[in-house]
């Protein structure tokens, strides 16, 4: 119950988001958009209805699809997107106050695209989508193999292509940027969280230093066989994943134990297990 709550609140906050980068930022500096939001901008400026009302219909649409090709539990996950993120639009959009925040573009813009970088960053990390344009994507990739990344790369060209006959030149390359932006703003959100560095050490002295992880920096470790490329001998590798914090007095054990220790290290972002998304034990 408490992780359904939590999934449902932190859902909810994500469409906040993204709603809040389209209606104060992206709209009224005109900027081209992707996703449904774009072919509703598209649609608004032939038949005369309000884009929010043309999101609403679209999500509902691609959720029928979404049931029909990718079963119920795709439409458990999404159906409350699918309903809140055209709300927001719409209260968003219906606060004269949030629509003149700025008048520089550049400024739009770049808010843009971080509101809605950290919005569809919020939804995507609980598994959830947020309906709309993300199903025709899902439904090719299911149904031929291709790359999921490559088939919304191209759904969003073809979008932001529809709106370059209803917007200028400079909201083009603005919309550009804006799209940019919410990308690498995305990437960073879907794998923020606690720093961690994974450490692999080469050394003859692999029990000595296993024992020190144990003991100086409350950390387990893992034995990796190995053979050396020159000596061609057989040992041990000793791996171990630590905090940031951690990493320098782990590398100081190291050298202490084996001043010709090989070390090796890089940066991690998703760690599960005992230690980390479980309790420690008594090492």
């Amino acid at each position: 119950m408490k992780k359904v709550i939590s999934d449902i609140l932190l859902v909810l906050i994500g469409n906040a988001i993204l709603a809040f980068g389209y209606a104060v930022f992206a709209i009224p500096a005109d900027l081209i958009v992707g996703g449904a939001t774009g072919i509703a901008l598209t649609l608004e400026k032939l038949i005369n209805i309000d884009y929010t009302n043309i999101v609403f219909v679209i999500n509902m649409i691609m959720l029928i699809f979404g049931l029909i090709f990718l079963g119920k539990n795709f439409v458990a996950g999404t159906i409350l997107s699918s309903f809140a993120f055209p709300i927001f639009l719409e209260v968003f959009e219906n606060i004269k106050q949030l629509q003149n925040v700025s008048n520089d573009v550049l400024l739009c813009t770049i808010y843009a695209g971080v509101c809605i970088g950290i919005g569809l960053g919020i939804v995507f990390r609980r598994g959830y989508s947020t309906g709309g344009m993300d199903v025709p994507p899902l439904i090719i990739n299911q149904k031929t193999g291709i790359s999921l990344a490559f088939i919304i790369n191209v759904c969003d060209i073809i979008i932001l292509f529809m709106q370059i006959f209803f917007s200028s030149f400079e909201g083009i390359l603005y919309g550009i940027i804006a799209v940019v932006i919410s990308n690498f703003v995305l990437d960073k959100v879907l794998i923020i969280g606690e720093r961690n560095i994974q450490v692999l050490v080469i050394s003859s002295k692999h029990e000595e230093i296993a024992a020190a992880l144990f003991k100086e920096v409350n950390r387990g470790c893992t034995f990796m066989n190995i053979t050396t490329g020159y000596l061609q001998q057989s040992q041990k590798a000793v791996m171990s994943v630590v905090s940031a914090r951690q990493y320098p007095k782990v590398n100081d054990l190291v050298l202490d134990i084996d001043p010709t220790a090989f070390i090796i290290s890089n940066d991690i972002h998703s760690v599960k297990g005992r230690g980390f998304t479980l309790p420690d034990i008594d090492l």
